[in-house]
């Protein structure tokens, strides 16, 4: 350490990482220890002691031939000029490091690196979380779903007071200096992680989350014992039953189990179906609700050219309609059966997914419990049915 009383002394040993004043003779020595993307900057003061002092630290202020002068508790005299300037460079150094952890901050978001932050707070809409010497936010939809799903019976204020001064991994999403908003998203840092973990076609054990008019947000399970990933189950993969409405049929956390049908890595999206985890009833034929010879357990029953099968109610009009189309030469029902479940009251037409054979194309028709199979012969493809019995339906009151 310097003494105060040689200037000379202090002068001989000035270099590139000393910062000096013009209007104080004894240059300020700074130790610069550089970290990623910021610099902190340890201040040593000058003195007539071995140990440091704050340069603050005044305790008395004297007048001696009109000129004011600064005490410390030291005793080493300044005046307000000096003290001022003093006071301006550790604003100036504060400043500059708070300018390159937003330089940082813009990094992490640029490179979509993830950031261990610690939680220092919480309010109503979310976590504060240090970044550096800026404090960032992370609202609490943008928490990963294991937090809730960890303690359901919890509320997230309770969650977020857990979470304080704990580490968490977060994405930066919004690096603004100029509006002072730094935003995290520890939903893409889990992403980022675990998104390659999940195939199409996989099952997952899975826990409901808030329940929606177009589906359920359903977070998954994965081997470490948390929920990592959220998905979405529309509501058109609830069930292959007509649902009219989600909360009918998934309550908020309740355990499910749901299929990966769809992966959109570019907008960090997971679509589901729980429907799939069962062969669609009506994906060809009948085959799967009518039993084949020496099978029991179902009440069916099946027709052949010289027995009739009264149609549903509706379907008989709509047969005659159909042979009405140009390319549909004949229209039969040629089986029925009867469900164990209850689909629609009403009547319902499934195009079969199998395409023709020999120019014929099965349709199905249900209502309620009963279901039958009409055999079209015709020359149209598939598409061409579809638009025949969309003029048939638009004619058919």
């Amino acid at each position: 350490m310097l003494s105060a009383t040689s200037p000379a002394a202090a002068v001989s040993f000035l270099s590139q990482n000393e910062v000096f004043s013009s209007s104080n003779p004894f240059p300020i020595l700074t130790n610069s220890v550089k970290y990623p993307f910021s610099t902190f900057s340890k201040n040593y003061s000058l003195s007539s002691s071995s140990s440091q002092r704050p340069f603050s630290s005044t305790v008395k202020v004297s007048v001696s031939d009109g000129t004011e002068t600064i005490k410390d508790e030291e005793g080493i005299s300044q005046t307000p000029k000096e003290e001022s300037a003093l006071n301006s460079i550790e604003e100036d150094n504060r400043q500059t490091r708070r300018s390159d952890d937003w330089k940082a901050a813009r990094a992490y978001k640029e490179k979509g690196s993830i950031y261990e932050g610690r939680v220092e707070g919480f309010n109503g809409g979310g976590l504060l979380v240090r970044f550096y010497t800026i404090l960032g936010f992370l609202p609490y939809p943008l928490l990963s779903p294991s937090h809730a799903c960890k303690e359901p019976r919890k509320s997230m204020q309770e969650i977020a007071k857990d979470l304080v001064g704990s580490l968490i991994s977060v994405k930066v999403t919004q690096a603004n200096e100029e509006d002072r908003k730094l935003i995290f998203s520890e939903k893409e840092a889990m992403w980022s992680k675990y998104s390659g973990k999940i195939k199409v076609g996989q099952i997952f054990d899975a826990r409901v989350g808030s329940v929606e008019d177009y589906g359920a947000f359903v977070h998954l399970l994965f081997p470490d014992g948390y929920y990592h990933i959220t998905g979405l189950v529309h509501v058109s993969e609830v069930s292959w039953d007509l649902v009219q409405d989600v909360r009918d049929i998934l309550n908020e956390g309740e355990k499910i189990r749901a299929k990966v049908i769809q992966i959109d890595r570019e907008r960090l999206r997971v679509t589901l179906s729980i429907k799939q985890l069962e062969d669609d009833p009506l994906l060809e034929t009948l085959d799967k609700v009518i039993p084949q010879e020496g099978q029991s357990g179902f009440d069916s029953s099946t027709a052949s050219d010289d027995v009739n099968i009264e149609p549903l109610p509706g379907l008989a009009s709509i047969c005659e309609e159909l042979l009405k189309e140009d390319g549909i030469t004949d229209v039969k029902i040629s089986r029925q059966g009867f469900e164990k479940r209850v689909v629609s009251p009403d009547l319902q037409l499934w195009l079969s997914n199998a395409p023709a054979v020999d120019n014929q194309f099965t349709l199905l028709a249900r209502a309620g419990r009963q279901v039958q199979e009409v055999h079209l012969e015709t020359t149209l493809d598939q598409e061409g049915i579809k638009k025949a019995l969309q003029r048939v339906l638009e004619r058919v009151p």
